[in-house]
């Protein structure tokens, strides 16, 4: 309620201000042959009367595709957003004009208020940007630097096995989120700082965390008015950072851990067995700067690498299991394919084996399927910026535009997709190699595409297919006597469970 009022008297304010509003931001370009879409007070007409989130603006969007087209021009705020809905235009603009697209707008950066002032997500596309990127992809997420986690993913996993199984003994129903989230969280944190920290170090930062993450919907006037916002609501703007600040003092002791375990290691001639994310940033430098990065950027990019990976993957893995329970075949057709691959005398294995996951077909299938049907999002949450003017689908995206793409509807277009609605781990056996990052075509795109693809998807599709085989091999899944799985989806910043998932576990050994 406090957002709708809020917006209500930000809205009466740009009325009566509108002159001065006009001065004092910038001007946009003519907008001749911009793709067409409805009015500002049409479009927050739709929020106030149907008393609807602001992160249900992609859903809104995709309403008005029949009246207005696959591009959309939405004006909520001080400059227009394009929405692109079709996998045909996407492909066009990250793929075919992927430098032009690649670049983020400003706007993006007034809910992120960390000190740091070079993050992969919210850099412009350039040198600095590419150093960054180059600096993750070709260290902690590069494929060999994955396999010799190996460790830490079993640590975490057995700890997520013990918990459902004492909680399941506990009580008869087992609700999984926070159970899915602290092992995410768990295994992120541990890739990014080590494995120095107590367990009670790392719930700190995973409290705050999930503080962050809650109240960002009291803040969303930032995005919608980032420059009149910050001057209206300082108390809220001071909140703002006041919570952003306490995330990043959380992590804190973790890489001042993480550095002395470098020095004595340097002092003792040691050989260190892993380079964690952290140690590849404390003496990185960024083209045009003589000077490593400072310490609030390495803060800055470790609370990113954390971030941008947990609840998308926690949720991920929570829609998955959800449907395993909701078609108990489906679950159990991925055992048949374990027992198939691990052979008759290793049935008594604790967990599968990482080499056997990519033997198992059927299991990428399923996670395949589950991102198609339950991307992390309905929209990227950081749209594109457009470098330089653009033809596309026949009009006309002046530079300096953003760009957002409903990666929800693309998973689903019945013109690519047969019953896109259903859950049908079938369609990618046709096609196992499929290419998620959408560089030969784009039919999903959970993970964006194009030069600005999440790095991190790699490791996404690791974790998923590793925990979703071993929850699978320990427990049969099952409903709650009397309930339905229900897959009604809330829109949040991630596209989360309405009804979070509550099942029965029966140990398999």
């Amino acid at each position: 309620m406090e957002f709708y009022i809020i917006l209500l008297i930000s809205l009466c304010l740009c009325l009566l201000l509108k002159p001065l509003i006009t001065l004092l931001l910038p001007s946009s370009k003519p907008t001749i042959n911009l793709p067409p879409g409805p009015s500002k007070f049409a479009l927050l007409s739709k929020f106030l009367v149907g008393r609807r989130s602001f992160y249900e603006l992609g859903p809104i969007v995709s309403s008005l595709r029949k009246k207005y087209g696959q591009l959309i021009t939405v004006h909520l705020g001080s400059q227009p957003t394009i929405f692109i809905t079709n996998n045909v235009l996407a492909h066009q603009a990250l793929i075919q004009n992927g430098a032009v697209f690649a670049d983020r707008p400003p706007s993006i950066n007034s809910l992120i208020v960390s000190n740091s002032k070079k993050i992969i997500s919210k850099s412009p596309y350039g040198p600095v940007w590419r150093a960054l990127r180059r600096n993750l992809t070709s260290g902690v997420l590069h494929p060999a630097q994955l396999r010799s986690f190996s460790r830490i993913r079993k640590r975490v996993l057995n700890n997520l096995i013990h918990g459902l199984q004492n909680e399941s003994n506990l009580k008869k129903d087992v609700y999984v989120e926070d159970h899915f989230r602290h092992a995410v969280f768990s295994l992120l944190i541990l890739l990014c700082c080590g494995e120095s920290g107590t367990d009670k170090l790392i719930l700190d930062v995973e409290n705050a965390q999930i503080r962050l993450f809650k109240s960002f919907p009291r803040f969303m006037i930032f995005i919608m008015m980032p420059r009149l916002g910050k001057l209206l609501f300082k108390k809220l703007w001071k909140e703002l950072n006041e919570i952003v600040t306490g995330f990043d003092v959380a992590i804190v002791p973790l890489i001042e851990m993480r550095k002395q375990e470098l020095q004595q290691s340097s002092r003792n001639d040691g050989e260190q067995q892993h380079s964690f994310y952290v140690d590849t940033l404390l003496n990185l430098q960024v083209p045009g700067e003589e000077e490593n990065i400072s310490e609030a950027d390495v803060l800055g990019l470790c609370n990113e690498f954390i971030a941008a990976g947990t609840d998308t993957t926690m949720l991920s893995l929570e829609w998955i299991m959800a449907n395993l329970v909701k078609y108990p075949l489906i679950q159990s057709k991925i055992l048949d394919e374990i027992k198939q691959v691990i052979g008759e005398n290793d049935f008594k294995e604790d967990t599968i084996k990482e080499e056997d996951l990519q033997k198992m077909t059927y299991l990428k299938a399923v996670i395949l399927e589950g991102l198609r049907r339950h991307p992390p999002g309905y929209a990227l949450a950081t749209p594109h910026s457009v470098t330089e003017d653009v033809q596309l689908g026949g009009y006309t995206v002046p530079k300096g535009t953003a760009a957002n793409f409903l990666i929800a509807d693309m998973g689903r277009d019945p013109n690519i997709w047969e019953d896109p609605m259903e859950f049908k781990p079938e369609r990618f056996l046709k096609q196992v190699d499929y290419d998620v990052t959408g560089t030969r075509e784009i039919k999903m795109m959970p993970f964006g595409a194009g030069r600005r693809v999440c790095p991190g998807y790699g490791l996404a599709m690791l974790h998923l297919e590793y925990l979703v085989a071993n929850l699978v091999w320990h427990f049969e899944w099952k409903s709650v006597d009397g309930e339905e799985v229900d897959l009604t989806e809330k829109h949040g910043i991630t596209l989360s469970m309405k009804n979070p998932l509550r099942v029965h576990l029966s140990p398999r050994f």
